[in-house]
Formats: structure tokens, C-alpha cells, sequence
């Protein structure tokens, strides 16, 4: 293989599945099994990680009411991910598994006591994809009225992971020395208070776990406002990328990669993936079929909508399908993922929007060959470095993740543009293999 390879990874919730499809988990998705299965699927074809999101409200955003949020499933039930992790890594052995964790919410003490802990669990494979949340219905949860002003929630999310990195560095590498003759099993003066103040968090320190293999987890983030790519430019080892078109996908590279830069890091240690739901079929013409039926289904503006309300916390429910969105539409939420829909200065009115796709970086659409060839040429163009998988609607079922690990991937693994094997035993390792 040359250098030509690029890096794969799937975005999933711990949600209900596609439940009422013929394809579903079949059963029960709450006990894991079903995620294990799936977890099993990407290790077979060779995946860098799974990534496991996570909210933490049932949403009224959309309509006033629970009703859009919990009748579709859409981000309610949520069940919470953290515990799902060493069943994945006990059924796996190489795959990295990426956990979000709100810096909001957790402790930061308990966070990174959590994330050492796992990674040990998991071998040295655990991520964490580093999230402030953007739901002041999350907040309310947690007794708050609301969340904090969006750049605010960087700049603090900015100290949290200052503060638990050293959290993680406050045992010495051998401070664990096992010492049978003087009955010592860890070197007191190896492990370190670290007496953390800053500006909105404090803590003592040490950490009371011993150093897990990677010492910290693979750091994921989704920066899509500017405050939110700075950071992501700042601490993140792979990217969770939204962007339009060709230009979009340059574009947002480039920036991350400048950025990375002026942060005196390498570009070239920080992945970047774009969302893509490719459609694969036996023929072209059946992989566009099913990508319209899609697109038909009668609930699939509303679940759109009603997804893209709770993550922004604007109710989409109160515009006209028929007309475009007012000019000055803004959010204390995910800016980036409002960004991402409202195409500003297009002109398109908000169903249009909605059939456009709120996330996919390009179309991906036809035989395995095909989608194969395309997904080459676009990293050809674009530079690198992957692409994230996510399921059409977000709502995961067994076939389709079937036709893109045991279709298209051994597709893009015949042009030499995917790995054949893992080279490494831990996640962060592997995702620095080319």
C-alpha cells in the first residue's frame, strides 16, 4: 500500500435502532448485543473507531412538546455510553472506541479518572470525543437554567482538558515499580499533587488510577463554529468534519491544518473525517432508488427537522417549508451544525434544506465500484484523511451497515485506498499509521 490510504470510522448513537424496519437489531438494543454485533462489523472491515455520541435531555425544542423527539426515537431514548464500552472492547481487539463526555457536566476529576479507567479496560483503545454540550434543556437536568454563552463553554471546555491531561501526567510513567523485596508497589515520590486553579475549575490531584496504556484517550472533536475549529485545531488527533461539496471539504481542511499549525502541532497527527451516508446497490440505478426512497419517507422532514431543533434549540416547526429561513437565524447551540443546513445566501427554502442532507460532505451513491472509485478521487483531491459513516437518518439497521463493511469497504481495500490489517494494538497508534 502507498499513501494513498485514508482512515475510516462510523458515528452512531446508543439509541433504538431502526425498530420498525425489517433490518433492526430483532430484538432488544438496550442490553449491547446488537452494538456488539456492529462493533464486530467494523473491526472485520478494518476500521479505525467507532464513536458513540451521546445528549442528555428528551428534546421539546421541536414544537414545544416531547412528542417529535420521543414518537420518532430521534435523541430520546438515549441510554448512556460510557458503560457499553467494555463490552465493545471485550468483542473486539483493535478497533478504537470513542465515548463522548460533556465537559458541562462531568467533573473533571471524575471524567479523567472515567476515560483511565477504560482505557485500560479496552487495551488502549478508548477516545473521548470532547463535547461542552449545547442543550439548555441538558443543563436544566443538571441545575442550571441555561448553558453558558457559546464561546464561554470553549474557553472553559479550553481549561477542563488543560486540567485533566494533567490529571492523566500525574503519575510518572514508572511510578509503578512492584517492588516485592521492600513491599512497595508504587513509588510515592513518582506520583504528583498537581494543585490545579484556574479560572473556573480547581482540583488537588493526583489521579488515583495508575497510567493507562495511552496515558490519555485519542481526543475526538467536532469543531464547526470558529471558536469550535481553534479548539478542535488545538487538542484533537481526528476530527469529526461537516462540510459541503469539494470546495467545502478543501476548505475546512485547510483551515483545520493552519490552525493546527499555529498551535505547534503537526497537521499530519490530526485526522480529519467527513460525514458521509453512502447508498451501495448491485446497480447504480438500484443505489439511486433506494436513495430517493429514503428521501420520500412521509417522516423524514419532520425527523430532520426535529433533530436539527434539539441540537440547535431553534424551533424549526414555526417556518414555512415552502420559504426560505429569515437572514438573522442564530443559536447559542451548535452553530456549526446550523451552519452546515442553512446554506446562507442560497436562496433555498427550508424544505429544500432538509432534502438537501444536513450532513453529507458529498453524494455517495451507487455499486460498491463505484461509491469506491468516487470516495478515492474525493481524497485524491481533497488531501485526506477519511470518512465518518453515518446512517441514513441516524437510525443504524444490520443491512446497511452489512453493505458498506462487507461491500464497499473491500471495494476501497482492492484499490489499496483502506487498510487490510491493523498494524498496531492501540487506537491512537493506528489512526498514526499513515
Amino acid at each position: 500500500m502507498g499513501d494513498n490510504r485514508f482512515h475510516l470510522g462510523w458515528f452512531l448513537n446508543f439509541v433504538v435502532d431502526a425498530w420498525n424496519e425489517p433490518w433492526g437489531s430483532g430484538g432488544d438494543p438496550w442490553n449491547g448485543d446488537f452494538y456488539v454485533d456492529l462493533a464486530r462489523a467494523f473491526e472485520r472491515a478494518k476500521f479505525d473507531y467507532m464513536i458513540l455520541e451521546d445528549k442528555l435531555m428528551v428534546s421539546d425544542a421541536y414544537g414545544g412538546t416531547f412528542q417529535t423527539d420521543l414518537k420518532h426515537a430521534l435523541f430520546s431514548p438515549k441510554h448512556d455510553p460510557a458503560p457499553l464500552v467494555p463490552l465493545l472492547a471485550q468483542a473486539t481487539s483493535h478497533l478504537g472506541i470513542v465515548v463522548t463526555l460533556s465537559t458541562s457536566f462531568y467533573p473533571p476529576f471524575l471524567l479523567a479518572r472515567l476515560c483511565s479507567t477504560l482505557d485500560h479496560i479496552t487495551g488502549g483503545r478508548l477516545g473521548w470525543n470532547i463535547v461542552t454540550s449545547a442543550e439548555d434543556r441538558a443543563a436544566q437536568n443538571f441545575g442550571l437554567e441555561q448553558l453558558y454563552a457559546h464561546d464561554l463553554r470553549y474557553e472553559m471546555a479550553d481549561e477542563y482538558v488543560d486540567l485533566v491531561t494533567q490529571l492523566w501526567e500525574s503519575w510518572d510513567p514508572d511510578a509503578v515499580v512492584l517492588d516485592r523485596e521492600s513491599g512497595t508497589y508504587a513509588d510515592h515520590t513518582k506520583v504528583h499533587a498537581i494543585d490545579f486553579e484556574g479560572r473556573f475549575y480547581k482540583s488537588r490531584g493526583p489521579l488515583n488510577t495508575v497510567p493507562s496504556p495511552q496515558r490519555r484517550p485519542v481526543f475526538c472533536q467536532a469543531g464547526g463554529s470558529p471558536k469550535g475549529r481553534d479548539f478542535a485545531a488545538k487538542y484533537a488527533d481526528t476530527v469529526i468534519a461537516a462540510a459541503t461539496g469539494i470546495s467545502g471539504m478543501e476548505e475546512y481542511r485547510d483551515d483545520i491544518r493552519e490552525r493546527v499549525k499555529h498551535h505547534g502541532r503537526k497537521p499530519d497527527d490530526v485526522k480529519v473525517l467527513f460525514l458521509v451516508t453512502p447508498f451501495v446497490a448491485d446497480t447504480d440505478e438500484e443505489a439511486h432508488a433506494k436513495a430517493r426512497r429514503t428521501s420520500e419517507d412521509p417522516h423524514y422532514i419532520e425527523q430532520s427537522l426535529g433533530i436539527l431543533s434539539a441540537v440547535t434549540e431553534i424551533d424549526f416547526s414555526k417556518f414555512d417549508l415552502d420559504q426560505p429561513l429569515p437572514d438573522d437565524i442564530s443559536t447559542n447551540g451548535e452553530r456549526g451544525s446550523l451552519e452546515k443546513f442553512v446554506q446562507r445566501g442560497s436562496g433555498k427554502t427550508l424544505r429544500q434544506l432538509v432534502l438537501d442532507g444536513p450532513l453529507d460532505a458529498v453524494d455517495l451513491i451507487g455499486t460498491p465500484d463505484t461509491v469506491a472509485a468516487t470516495m478515492g478521487k474525493i481524497m485524491e483531491e481533497v488531501g485526506g484523511d477519511g470518512f465518518l459513516f453515518i446512517s441514513p437518518g441516524m437510525r443504524v439497521n444490520r443491512r446497511y451497515v452489512t453493505e458498506i463493511t462487507d461491500g464497499l469497504v473491500p471495494a476501497l481495500q482492492r484499490r489499496g485506498l483502506v487498510r487490510t490489517h491493523y498494524a498496531h494494538q492501540h487506537f491512537r497508534d493506528n489512526l498514526l499509521d499513515f
